[in-house]
């Protein structure tokens, strides 16, 4: 009996454990985090729901209810479109929109007798969890890997979300819902801003957040629920600013909806920006109807807003031209498209690094023009003028972001050398020995492979290319010495040194990671950096080494402790133990392949941080990696560029534009910035890093 009954329960739980297995394998970390997505959803609509029935309740206005079971109804239909016709782009753009709309509808229909209600309580309660929940979600989905991060100003959830939440605001008074549609507005521009990675977006999200909650909402004296609004902005803003980080997309990519965009559209957008910036001055004009302080007000709007009027007429000749220059180089792209340029390659080639850089330090000036005459001529009463500060903030930020980023990553000269020697086996003594004569042409085939790929690199990212050395027998210390040499001593055809150095190998290594010469000798990464260092003494280029060889981890864990130079090394983790069934061994030349691939082909579906892969990714880089900068133009290089480009009655705002720029008064904060990007590169480490060259360092 016992026996019988010991085996009942054996064979239950046994069963009840396979069936766990198996559910734990077809739910994975994807599902769980969506799962965790829709519970914050359901969140913010239990709290909507409860909100508006208080709401209601109160004040016994059947336009409340009305609204309250429409909604229902539209989010009913939208399920219904989901689940039964596969509708799933109209149900989630129908469902956004009504989010917005009843959450806009939440914040602005408040009153101090449903503060006192526990059902207004509980709401509250609810909205705060939703902003934890959404924050989570957002948190766990970049950190699992669960996010594909695509090139993009404005996502349909957010977009349909801010139409729905000003269509609420139309409830108000014109000049009230005016101003809040404006916010609206100056919101999606700090979004936008945000997911650009501007340099002044984390600034331009604390001034949005302080005069909105400060002086804003105070100003148009309405009734409003804090908690929702708190809601509203940081379920929207959650995505970009953890982007800030997480977002693994160049400059390019990020800016590629309006970098790709045709000419007529973008010479309309430069003439929106200034009609916005006209609409803008205009509304400051207002502050002069101020009397009590004509004395202040008149004199101070006189000088600073003529003065603003300069900087922003260059400010606006600078982006035509700059849009004038991209159609150039949206001509050369399209005529050689075939043989896969890039554009940020092609902007590279026409200068417009030289010109990024130059009007980064004119777009701040006209950025920090618009601060003072916003300060001078501010309204505490007028919401439309704060709005419209608010909007023309983030625009100006973002002109400033573009030319920053675009002046550091493009235009930087780079020069490589390859060196394959295909030897796997040694002799006990560690000299490299040939291949028995049934390997040979495998080996020839592999090693050619490699060498295609890595010319292929060299070739589509416009590496000016110093020599791919191949040697079945070896190369001896004093060859390769001398090689590696003449490498590092390259200049350009204009007598600087090259930004960057590439260096490859493939071949043989000791388990210290040493190179495997010939004649029993061996390189050391320490000998490697002492040339480099030798040659690279009073200049400020970079070395970025790649290597395909089994083991590669020992020079990567190393090369983080070089504190003197700016030096990266990108290399392979090759599996163990492989089972021969579901994939072949790992070989020399596979990640060759596969990094090529990944660099070379936007299009490739090469993931790293794939369970299971035979060769992984490693890369190391030196302490002060992340402080690298390319040459920045001289007082010259700018009277230069202000005569070509700008009226001669512009001409004395040179030496003023240069004085000012020169004062760097950020050097605090690029002081403090410098230091967290130190403390992301050695605790944090990126997944993918982008050299600025157009390929990626990556790690799985």
């Amino acid at each position: 009996m016992c026996r019988s009954l010991r085996y009942c329960v054996s064979h239950c739980l046994y069963a009840a454990m396979t069936r766990l297995e198996e559910a734990n394998r077809e739910v994975n970390m994807h599902s769980s985090v969506r799962y965790l997505g829709y519970l914050a959803r359901i969140n913010l609509l239990v709290a909507i729901c409860m909100g508006l029935y208080v709401r209601w309740e109160k004040t016994a206005d059947a336009l409340i209810l009305v609204i309250f079971i429409l909604g229902l109804f539209v989010l009913g239909i939208a399920s219904i479109l989901y689940y039964y016709f596969s509708m799933e782009t109209a149900s989630l753009s129908l469902s956004n929109l009504w989010f917005g709309f009843l959450l806009g509808l939440l914040c602005f229909l408040n009153n101090s007798a449903f503060k006192t209600d526990v059902k207004e309580e509980a709401t509250k309660y609810l909205l705060l969890s939703a902003i934890v929940l959404r924050i989570l979600c957002a948190l766990v989905e970049r950190i699992c890997g669960c996010i594909h991060h695509r090139p993009t100003l404005l996502t349909t959830v957010e977009f349909l979300e801010l139409v729905g939440f000003a269509i609420a605001s139309t409830t108000m008074l014109v000049e009230k819902s005016m101003s809040i549609i404006l916010l609206v507005m100056a919101l999606a521009m700090l979004i936008i801003d945000l997911r650009m990675k501007s340099f002044l977006a984390i600034p331009n999200l604390a001034i949005f957040g302080a005069i909105a909650s400060l002086l804003f909402f105070p100003s148009l004296q309405i009734p409003t629920n804090p908690f929702a609004l708190a809601c509203f902005f940081s379920c929207l803003i959650s995505d970009p600013l953890l982007d800030v980080y997480f977002s693994g997309l160049s400059v390019t990519e990020r800016w590629k909806p309006y970098l790709y965009r045709g000419k007529i559209c973008r010479r309309l957008s430069v003439i929106s920006v200034g009609v916005i910036e006209l609409i803008f001055f205009i509304l400051a004009a207002f502050k002069l109807r101020d009397l009590d302080l004509w004395y202040f007000v008149i004199p101070g709007f006189s000088i600073f807003g003529i003065f603003w009027m300069i900087c922003h007429v260059i400010f606006f000749i600078t982006l035509w031209g700059f849009h004038t220059k991209l159609n150039d180089c949206h001509k050369v792209y399209y005529t050689h498209r075939a043989e896969n340029n890039s554009l940020d390659r092609v902007m590279a080639s026409k200068g417009m690094r030289h010109f990024c850089l130059i009007s980064e330090q004119l777009v701040f000036f006209s950025l920090v023009a618009t601060a003072v005459l916003g300060a001078v001529s501010w309204q505490p009463t007028n919401g439309i003028f704060m709005s419209a500060f608010l909007i023309v903030l983030p625009l100006e930020s973002m002109a400033h972001g573009l030319f920053h980023e675009l002046g550091n990553c493009l235009g930087g000269t780079c020069v490589g050398y390859a060196v394959v020697i295909p030897t796997n086996f040694c002799s006990p003594d560690g000299q490299p020995t040939l291949l028995p004569p049934e390997h040979v042409q495998e080996l020839n085939l592999r090693s050619t492979g490699m060498l295609n790929a890595i010319q292929r690199f060299f070739a589509y990212h416009m590496i000016e290319t110093y020599g791919c050395d191949y040697s079945t027998s070896g190369l001896t210390f004093d060859t390769l010495h001398s090689k590696i040499k003449s490498f590092l001593e390259l200049r350009t055809a204009d007598g600087p040194r090259h930004d960057t150095y590439i260096l490859y190998y493939s071949g043989h290594s000791h388990g210290t990671g040493e190179w495997a010469l010939a004649g029993g000798d061996a390189l050391r990464l320490d000998t490697l950096l002492d040339w480099w260092r030798e040659k690279n003494s009073t200049f400020c280029s970079r070395l970025i080494i790649i290597l395909d060889c089994e083991n590669s981890q020992p020079w990567v864990k190393e090369v983080r402790k070089v504190n003197d130079q700016y030096v990266a090394v990108q290399g392979a983790e090759m599996a163990r133990v492989v089972d021969i069934e579901e994939s072949d061994p790992p070989q020399l030349g596979d990640f060759t392949r596969q990094w090529v691939e990944y660099n070379c082909n936007p299009d490739s579906n090469i993931s790293w941080s794939e369970k299971g892969r035979t060769v992984k990714a490693v890369y190391g880089v030196s302490k002060h990696w992340s402080d690298y900068t390319l040459h920045l133009p001289t007082g010259s290089d700018v009277a230069k560029h202000w005569m070509i480009y700008f009226p001669r009655i512009t001409y004395p705002l040179v030496h003023l534009a240069n004085w000012f720029c020169d004062l760097n008064l950020f050097w605090v904060c690029k002081a403090c910035f410098r230091c967290l990007k130190r403390l992301k590169m050695s605790w944090f480490l990126p997944t993918v890093l982008d050299t600025g060259q157009g390929f990626k360092l990556v790690k799985s």
